[in-house]
């Protein structure tokens, strides 16, 4: 039996995958700003959720991005 990835953990990961590429500070800030410009504010607080839980699998860059939004 595998486990589901939340949606949102799985996107915010697809995101700085294809964000690599940048310098880590450039990567992060668009992260940032992709989840702000783009993202419903459930489904921010929904990534949050999985932040403040400690959110197994979540790749550093969405991490450091979510310190950013909030």
């Amino acid at each position: 039996m595998t486990a589901t990835v939340p949606s949102e953990l799985r996107m915010a990961n697809d995101i700085a995958a294809n964000l690599r590429h940048l310098p880590e500070q450039e990567a992060v800030e668009a992260i940032a700003g992709h989840i702000g410009r783009f993202w419903d504010p459930r489904m921010r607080a929904r990534l949050y959720a999985f932040t403040d839980a400690g959110a197994e699998g979540l790749d550093p860059l969405v991490a450091d991005a979510v310190k950013l939004l909030r």
